[in-house]
């Protein structure tokens, strides 16, 4: 076991350093400055340049490291994501790109999590009762919408959803994580607020991924249904209640489950995007903004931050596997 976990642990090591590499060298293939960029657009914005610009940025590169050889970057720069330090954001110095994302992380963990636990619980559900023959027709065809939904961007839902129920039916709130001149405070009714504003963001990911699930587990189902042991369950006259959960539905979840670590980084691309849409304080709002703004820190340091998040988490799926299924040998 011991020497599985060191395994596990040093190819996730290897996958982090080979993203940092290229996150690091690939934006250095160009010649662009992101400090010089910086004033650069800020004098564009206000219409002045001062005179010692050439100081400033200067000044700036120095204490970025961008003055330093680029082999001596390189390992400063490793050494800076070992201790998840991704130095300063240009755009709203000196807040550092750490406290960035630990202010903006909640709100998409808690959207990402909603959103695609509840798609992987409806989507299997319905993807499971659309193989099994005992389950009633109407109730079979029930997933039929949400595969035709497969195919619609999430962004797209989301303005779809905006218009129709936002605006037209004025249902729910257009955007924003809370209404204007609401205080953050433990109270039901701040609570409430909060659970009614990220509806649609949290719809816009969900209709859109269930029929993902939806085909995969129907695939799935179909071919549990030939297994030996869900034959035998059959003929020992077990009721079709225990025999859909404890042999069908059980044996079925296991590729879905690697399956749910994989989503989260499709989901994640997406949050991004839905963010951005409805306004919400999130890391895709973060993101735009510092690209919009040039801040390259703030991009690189996301980037990073998302990829070392995903890789962790299916090293953990990884281990979880052999409790899920004993007759899984991680070897």
């Amino acid at each position: 076991m011991i020497s599985l976990i060191l395994r596990r642990l040093g190819f996730l090591m290897l996958i982090i350093w080979s993203a940092s590499t290229i996150i690091f060298f690939i934006p250095r293939l160009s010649s662009v400055n992101p400090v010089r960029e910086r004033f650069a657009e800020l004098s564009r914005l206000t219409g002045y340049a001062p005179d010692d610009l050439e100081k400033i940025v200067q000044s700036f590169n120095k204490q970025f490291g961008l003055d330093l050889p680029l082999w001596q970057q390189y390992i400063d720069y490793l050494g800076n994501v070992i201790t998840l330090d991704f130095g300063y954001s240009l755009n709203r110095y000196p807040t550092t790109v750490v406290e960035l994302i630990a202010q903006s992380l909640p709100w998409t963990i808690g959207l990402i999590l909603f959103a695609t636990i509840l798609s992987f619980i409806i989507g299997n559900l319905l993807g499971a009762v659309a193989a099994w023959p005992r389950a009633p027709r109407w109730l079979r065809n029930t997933a039929l919408p949400f595969v035709l939904l497969m195919g619609v961007p999430p962004v797209l839902v989301g303005v779809l959803l905006l218009f129709f129920v936002g605006f037209q039916l004025k249902f729910l709130p257009l955007g924003g994580a809370y209404s204007i001149g609401l205080l953050p405070e433990m109270s039901w009714s701040f609570a409430l607020d909060l659970l009614r504003h990220q509806i649609l963001p949290a719809l816009s990911l969900v209709l859109g991924s269930i029929g993902g699930w939806v085909l995969t587990m129907r695939g799935m189902g179909i071919t549990i249904q030939g297994e030996d042991y869900v034959n035998f369950a059959e003929h020992k006259g077990l009721s079709g209640h225990r025999i859909f959960f404890d042999y069908y539905l059980r044996n079925a979840m296991l590729p879905q489950v690697t399956a749910f670590g994989l989503a989260l980084g499709t989901v994640v691309t997406s949050a991004i995007i839905v963010e951005g849409l409805f306004a919400l304080p999130g890391v895709g709002t973060v993101l735009i903004n510092a690209i919009r703004a040039n801040d390259f820190p703030v991009i690189y340091g996301i980037v990073l931050f998302i990829t070392i998040s995903i890789a962790v988490i299916m090293t953990l799926l990884e281990f979880l596997y052999p409790l899920l299924d004993p007759r899984i040998n991680n070897e």
